[in-house]
């Protein structure tokens, strides 16, 4: 029997929306204030969504255990696949010697951290987002920070941090390219109101990394390659997106910002080199995230330490080799190839067009799927154990030598596969439940206001469900609806529902846990997120009141498209 979502089961929005946001509250509390262990909280939180759901929101007790397991499901495949993956790879050059090697070489370009952090977590990472997103970006550039001797605070914070700006774009524009789906509103439309909204985020995001690691006068000391690093970012994200479309914009955009940025430091250099990699002001947190990752001093590359052009690249051979095969997988006709040899189709029977999204959500009931689609020829994280074995070969592993670290990488992420199972599953009952829902229209509800919560609307979809292409996909609909009886534009609003939901990615549970793992640090959760929780909502807030002043206030309005499609969105 198709069961309806209910939103509202009191007849008060108010006391709808509190209950449901008690899973989340429960899940964000145990990390961030009561310290609990990552899939601790998690799994309080499912706890709390199961007997919300249930007993309060009225879904039958088989589909909310259902929804939570096929959220578990996509926990590990494909989100846990990457993770796994990506941190063998890292784990491989570890063993191999090859990341002190290529530590150095990062180090040649320029001895400042304040630079390394702009080349590595801000471009470099932009460039994986844009090749492949679902927390890629995170645990590669997450993994060679901490390798630079940069503390495991500072690494996953930082990281998280500069995975913003370009995250809309991420995986070859597929966040774009779901929001057209759910809303009917041109690809293209979209694709260029968002840019002309992110580049102006992209031009302070560095600013923000390098004031959130070195302090407002560490920032200003290199303020020119701070500079040319967002400029260089901001320009081909605006060009691209407004005169090309949203597949290629990270990727070009991230390739103008390194060489950018490195041929500028041919021509100027920092007076003086800031050699910390620990966090500005912040040295107690530092101390205890060191000794629970097992860091006893602060590490330091020898640049002294020269190595041949031959060493260097062999040691940037396995990230070569990685780009290669990311940006393969990231191919729509590469995908289709490898569905095509194999894909298997699992309906999740009792769930799989059993549940309805009723109005206001939508403009027409729809009924929800719930397939889960066993590709893992064509996931990402297939693509980068490819590379990871090439990679190994090539430095020198033989097939025993990979098998012993590939189950000592199981065993190092053993408690973050299951957090990110846990998350998933909490995630994906709260969509299939209707307590996003009910979130979302308590948003809805703000009148003149929406502009900005509205924006926060798609800052919360992405916190809750780790990916901005699911919180296009959740709230789009209701974005352009709730447009439309405003009378603002529909373009402009399904737009901020992506570039408000690029803040709520340094805050998902799924990219935290990410983070942890790729620095080796256990149960190092709950101080990330208490970190780059206040980043994360002052940063979505200012998308806010830019999109409000985009609204109502010339000259900003006039960036706003004057020609709006009309019709309904996709059912």
């Amino acid at each position: 029997m198709i069961w309806s979502q209910n939103y509202d089961p009191f007849g008060s929005l108010p006391i709808s929306f509190i209950l449901a946001a008690v899973p989340v509250v429960v899940m964000l509390v145990g990390l961030g204030v009561l310290h609990m262990r990552a899939h601790i909280a998690a799994g309080c939180g499912l706890l709390a969504a199961l007997i919300i759901s249930i007993f309060i929101f009225g879904m039958p007790a088989e589909k909310a255990a259902l929804a939570a397991g096929y959220g578990a499901a996509y926990g590990l495949m494909p989100i846990g696949w990457i993770v796994l993956n990506i941190i063998f790879l890292h784990r491989l050059t570890v063993e191999n010697g090859s990341s002190v090697v290529l530590q150095n070489s990062i180090a040649s370009v320029s001895d400042d951290r304040r630079i390394q952090l702009l080349l590595i977590a801000f471009s470099f990472g932009a460039f994986f987002e844009g090749a492949a997103g679902f927390g890629t970006p995170v645990a590669v550039t997450a993994a060679l920070l901490i390798g630079l001797g940069f503390s495991p605070l500072a690494a996953s914070g930082l990281s998280l941090i500069a995975n913003t700006a370009p995250v809309a774009y991420g995986a070859l524009g597929t966040p774009v390219i779901a929001l057209s789906a759910v809303t009917g509103l041109d690809l293209l439309e979209l694709s260029g109101m968002i840019g002309r909204q992110l580049p102006f985020f992209s031009l302070l995001v560095p600013f923000w990394l390098i004031w959130a690691f070195a302090g407002w006068r560490g920032m200003m000391e290199i303020w020119p390659a701070i500079l040319v690093c967002g400029v260089s970012f901001a320009v081909p994200q605006f060009l691209v997106s407004n005169f090309h479309g949203p597949w290629l914009v990270d990727i070009v955009a991230a390739i103008c910002s390194m060489l950018a940025l490195v041929l500028f430091l041919q021509v100027w250099r920092p007076r003086k080199i800031w050699t910390s990699t620990a966090l500005h002001g912040r040295a107690k947190e530092e101390d205890e995230a060191r000794k629970a990752a097992g860091i006893t001093a602060d590490s330091a590359i020898d640049t002294s330490k020269t190595y041949s052009s031959s060493a260097v690249l062999r040691a940037w051979m396995p990230w070569a080799v990685l780009t290669i095969f990311v940006f393969l997988w990231g191919i729509p006709a590469v995908k289709a190839l490898l569905d095509g040899v194999h894909l298997v189709k699992i309906p999740f029977e009792g769930l799989h067009n059993m549940v309805q999204k009723v109005p206001p959500i939508v403009a027409a009931p729809v009924i929800e799927p719930a397939v889960f689609n066993l590709n893992y020829l064509s996931m990402t994280g297939t693509g980068i154990l490819l590379a990871a074995l090439v990679a190994g070969f090539a430095m020198g592993f033989s097939p025993a030598g990979l098998v012993k670290v590939y189950f000592q990488t199981i065993w190092r992420v053993r408690f973050s596969l299951l957090t990110i199972a846990i998350m998933l599953a909490l995630g994906y009952l709260t969509r299939y439940s209707g307590l996003d829902a009910t979130m979302g229209l308590a948003f809805a509800h703000t009148g003149v206001f929406y502009p900005l919560f509205g924006t926060l609307l798609g800052w919360l979809g992405v916190a809750l469900t780790g990916s901005d292409t699911a919180s296009n996909v959740l709230f789009g609909g209701l974005q352009r609806i709730t447009a439309e009886q405003l009378n603002l534009n529909p373009v402009l609003m399904a737009s901020a529902n992506s570039s408000g939901g690029v803040m709520g990615k340094m805050i998902d549970a799924q990219s935290i846990v990410v983070a942890s793992t790729a620095t080796g640090w256990k149960n190092g959760e709950g101080p990330i997120l208490r970190y780059v929780f206040v980043h994360s909502i002052v940063l979505a807030t200012l998308v806010g009141l830019l999109v409000t002043l985009q609204a109502y206030v010339p000259p900003f309005t006039s960036l706003v498209p004057d020609v709006v499609l009309n019709a309904p969105p996709a059912q």
